[in-house]
């Protein structure tokens, strides 16, 4: 899919202050289908919105679905930065495809802006001067989790997370804040739908709470089965299984539980409020985490263009790193590694009206970066 960006009005272009550098080309790689794909288009739909409301000429933007599958996502990468001659590249939400696809990216002159996956692999030894995480580092929202925990009396967690890089970030991140002892660890099938084993496991360990990080799919078919079992252990996790996405399809197997997250819909600021708005008319829907992260990254890209050619690279990255935009989350700076140092928030799950989201309750941890950001030699 390739979607061409041109001037809305001249009269947004000057209000702005904006001048667009010429023929800036992004190659959005993102999982549009399968299990993953309210994710990916949230991203889409969040970024393409920004570019919209911007005003901005002559944005190419090359849209490609990744099937969730590894080896597809590094010959869509190759096809754009080789045959489509992208400028940047942004868009992959899981890891073990982030990890397959941007070290090679970025091995071959391009910036990559990222609005999900955030590896800890590349937020430390292994980060790239080009290479920003625009959401956060995979670790920290489940390091507002052991956080939350420790705050709420919890002594005993049992915790779980797919077998892949993002989910071995999730088990080390709630242990780095975590100070009770762990009833059970374990680490799921990628893609794994029936949790039968494993809420068995939960049943007989003498467990006082569960920590789990399943996204998209994953967390619906374990929070109804967990629900089914009444085991009634409270249960704690990010965001990413209790986002506006898939909230509707949980249901009342979510209401009440307290996850983590660096955004929510009503964080008190302007850009945030009129980005709800203006998505919610735009697309018919509440804006989720994942839609912010999109909206964000575009914006950061946006203010980079507004000061520099991406064909001048030192300069273009010095822009980036400024971060001089007005983001969903209020005041936005980068870690030494290019992550983001912010506010993560505790939210709970409820019902307004007949829509299933969240409310903030309050902050887990302040300012926070992550903990990788010192191995980093940038």
């Amino acid at each position: 899919m390739r979607l061409k960006v041109t001037a809305i009005a001249a009269v947004l272009m000057a209000a702005s202050g904006i001048s667009a550098a010429e023929g800036l080309k992004v190659g959005m790689i993102t999982t549009l289908s399968g299990g993953g794909a309210g994710l990916g288009i949230d991203v889409r739909d969040g970024f393409m919105l920004a570019i919209s409301q911007s005003g901005l000429t002559d944005i190419d933007v090359v849209i490609e679905d990744d099937q969730r599958k590894p080896e597809i996502a590094v010959q869509l990468a190759d096809k754009m930065i080789q045959s489509e001659k992208v400028d940047v590249l942004t868009g992959i939400i899981f890891s073990n495809l982030a990890m397959a696809v941007i070290p090679s990216s970025l091995a071959q002159g391009k910036f990559y802006l990222s609005p999900n996956a955030g590896p800890s692999q590349l937020a430390g030894k292994g980060c790239h001067e080009d290479y920003f995480n625009v959401a956060w580092q995979n670790d920290t929202l489940h390091e507002a989790a052991g956080a939350h925990a420790n705050e709420t009396g919890y002594k005993n967690s049992f915790i779980l997370a797919p077998n892949y890089p993002a989910g071995k970030d999730a088990l080390t991140g709630y242990k780095r804040q975590y100070s009770g002892e762990l009833a059970g660890e374990l680490f799921t099938k990628l893609g794994q739908t029936d949790y039968a084993s494993e809420i068995a496991q939960i049943r007989a360990s003498g467990a006082d709470s569960v920590f789990f990080f399943l996204p998209g799919g994953m967390g619906i078919s374990f929070l109804k089965q967990y629900a089914d079992s009444d085991i009634g252990l409270p249960v704690v996790g990010p965001a990413f299984s209790f986002d506006q996405g898939i909230l509707q399809a949980v249901g009342d197997a979510a209401m009440g539980v307290k996850n983590t997250s660096q955004w929510n819909k009503d964080l008190d600021n302007p850009t945030n409020a009129a980005f709800v708005e203006s998505f919610s008319s735009e697309y018919g829907r509440l804006p989720s985490l994942y839609a912010s992260q999109g909206f964000d990254t575009a914006n950061l890209l946006i203010s980079a263009m507004a000061s520099a050619d991406v064909s001048d690279k030192d300069a273009f990255r010095e822009a980036l790193r400024a971060a001089d935009f007005n983001s969903t989350r209020g005041q936005f700076t980068f870690a030494n590694n290019q992550h983001p140092i912010q506010d993560i928030y505790v939210r709970e799950v409820v019902l307004e009206g007949d829509v299933y989201t969240n409310k903030t309750l309050g902050v887990a941890l302040e300012n926070h970066s992550d903990a990788y950001a010192v191995e980093c030699g940038l």
